[in-house]
């Protein structure tokens, strides 16, 4: 029997976003399954980030060799991995099925071997995931959706005056509360005039969150670290010609505010896809940069209390990050790639500095540990092949 399992800031806010597949578009809900990024994800995106000298070292010591995972989906994607302990780990994605179709999927890690748990609702797409307990796990896309434990039961987003909400992001707080962040629309085939949206499940229904006048802009993750602690980043579109900018908004309890990021540099676009808090109260959040001569690089940024700070990172070509999370023994890891270039990082705290990490073999959409241990999955498609869904496990 599975114990209920207590969120803890070492958590990633479980969204790691796939990408759009033009296969689908007869079947898909306009936006269900987001772009590799955000609407500009697609280009790439670079940006040095700390200004200050470090010293030369060497390399982190390898933690050895990652272990592919055979999975029951031939063809598709998996968008999301969250797990309670060693034996139980969960991931979701979706199946194609021929030329124009395809079915959500929702599997289960038991410590030995990948099944399919179950169906998840028809249309929900999935792109993230919060597992809770046994019981209790939510399940965002199109729409959203509750495991009891049982049966997936859809619940309604609230009306947005905005337009329709697309959830892109998910995270379930300490004391239970649900929140999900992504973009209300009024128009499917115009991401750049989207307003970002979080709204807060109450217990019974979907809340919308009023948030700061941004202008247009996404929401693709959110992390949940108290009541009184919520965190949900994102771009601020431009107007046409103009820069994207990286956005995080903060949830004081109270009321959302726009936090002050570094500036970027002249003509660089930039963006978050993905956050995470540590067991030392900080908070990361990984995406990507375009600098204006169009060389790509990961971007990162870090919040230690009091102002957000650019880490550097390591020059990577199509290094878009999509996701972090910290293992038992506080390292902090962050994934992504691009098409056939996987990229996985690690955070060199002697040095200050991102190091790259070995291989994982796949593109990241989503990386987690599993909780009281140093173990890492990350969930994706293949660099090779046609579609195919992958999960690696790195034991540590």
């Amino acid at each position: 029997m599975l114990t209920q399992r207590t969120p803890t800031t070492q958590t990633t806010g479980r969204k790691a976003k796939g990408l759009r597949w033009p296969v689908l578009t007869a079947v898909l809900t306009a936006g269900a399954i987001a772009s590799g990024g955000l609407l500009t994800a697609d280009i790439g995106a670079d940006r040095p980030a700390s200004t200050a000298p470090v010293a030369a070292a060497a390399p982190l010591a390898a933690d050895g060799p990652w272990r592919a995972t055979a999975v029951p989906v031939k063809k598709g994607d998996l968008t999301a991995v969250d797990g309670l302990d060693a034996a139980n780990v969960w991931a979701v994605g979706y199946r194609l099925i021929g030329l124009s179709g395809g079915e959500p999927v929702a599997l289960r890690w038991n410590g030995t071997s990948w099944r399919e748990e179950s169906k998840l609702p028809t249309g929900l797409w999935p792109q993230a995931l919060s597992v809770r307990s046994a019981n209790d796990i939510w399940a965002a896309g199109a729409q959203t959706a509750h495991w009891n434990g049982t049966s997936w039961t859809h619940h309604t987003l609230a009306a947005d005056p905005a337009g329709q909400v697309t959830p892109d992001a998910l995270d379930t707080a300490p004391d239970g509360s649900v929140w999900v962040a992504g973009r209300a629309i009024t128009s499917p085939g115009s991401i750049k005039v989207a307003a970002p949206a979080v709204q807060r499940w109450n217990g019974t229904a979907w809340q919308r969150q009023p948030l700061p006048d941004v202008g247009a802009g996404e929401l693709s993750a959110v992390k949940a670290v108290a009541a009184d602690n919520v965190w949900a980043v994102g771009a601020s579109f431009a107007p046409e010609g103009g820069k994207q900018s990286a956005l995080a908004l903060h949830w004081n309890g109270s009321s959302w505010k726009r936090a002050t990021l570094p500036a970027a540099r002249a003509g660089e676009h930039r963006w978050f896809n993905g956050v995470t808090a540590t067991r030392s109260g900080e908070i990361w959040a990984v995406g990507a940069t375009v600098a204006a001569d169009g060389t790509e690089r990961p971007y990162t940024a870090r919040w230690d209390g009091r102002t957000w700070t650019e880490p550097k990172t390591p020059a990577v070509a199509d290094g878009r990050l999509r996701s972090v999370t910290e293992t038992s023994d506080g390292a902090l890891w962050a994934g992504g790639g691009k098409g056939a270039a996987s990229l996985l990082l690690r955070w060199d705290a002697a040095n200050r500095r991102w190091e790259k990490a070995a291989d994982p073999g796949l593109t990241v959409r989503s990386i987690t540990s599993v909780p009281g241990s140093r173990t890492l999955w990350t969930v994706g498609v293949a660099t090779s092949g046609d579609m195919l869904p992958t999960a690696a496990r790195l034991p540590r």
